[in-house]
């Protein structure tokens, strides 16, 4: 058995629904599971100016943060954010910004990490973003699980081995059942992987 942390930020609930299914894949594996959105930094403004972002973030205001303890718990942590520019959203990253205690003292090393992304283009920036998010992993000392292409679920959901990803469209319609099932798959490899490492 594992324990797995998900760490994940969403504006309108794209990354929620990534973050529940990669949760129930991680669960069907034997992990032990914790789901933590991070802090909402943008001002109220900007938030009002889209209906379905201020929806979220009323819907969601009871959910559980993220803190730097629930790394420290975790034999595995897999970090989900909206594309922005091809790099991870600034909530996201100011919550990254927090962790250099834990790094300091190597905690952050020698757990699993995987990462889930979604933007409004096929070709917004998933990769980009999901390799960038790779490279703060890369200091942590982690060991990097994707799901590559050793599921039909990654060809089903459009071929990135990278991680998760989604293209949403201009009506931001979310994640597809094929998506839903990609993420419930790098939940459970990301589990397993975790135990073989724990044990």
């Amino acid at each position: 058995m594992s324990n797995v942390t998900i760490v994940y930020y969403s504006s309108t609930g794209t990354n929620y629904a990534l973050a529940q299914a990669v949760a129930a894949g991680a669960s069907a594996a034997g992990a032990e599971v914790r789901v933590r959105l991070v802090n909402e930094t943008a001002p109220d403004a900007a938030i009002d100016s889209n209906p379905a972002w201020r929806a979220f973030v009323d819907a969601r205001k009871g959910d559980p943060r993220a803190t730097p303890g629930d790394l420290d718990w975790a034999d595995a942590i897999v970090f989900g954010t909206p594309t922005r520019f091809g790099n991870m959203a600034a909530q996201l990253k100011a919550f990254v910004d927090t962790l250099g205690g834990l790094w300091f003292q190597g905690k952050l090393s020698n757990k699993v990490y995987a990462a889930f992304t979604a933007a409004m283009n096929a070709h917004g920036g998933q990769e980009s973003t999901l390799l960038s998010m790779f490279n703060m992993i890369y200091h942590f000392g982690g060991y990097i699980v994707t799901p590559g292409y050793t599921d039909p679920s990654t060809f089903a959901s459009g071929g990135n081995p990278y991680g998760v990803s989604v293209t949403t469209g201009q009506a931001n319609n979310g994640p597809t059942d094929a998506d839903l099932a990609h993420a419930q798959y790098l939940g459970r490899r990301v589990a397993e992987v975790a135990a073989k490492i724990r044990s």
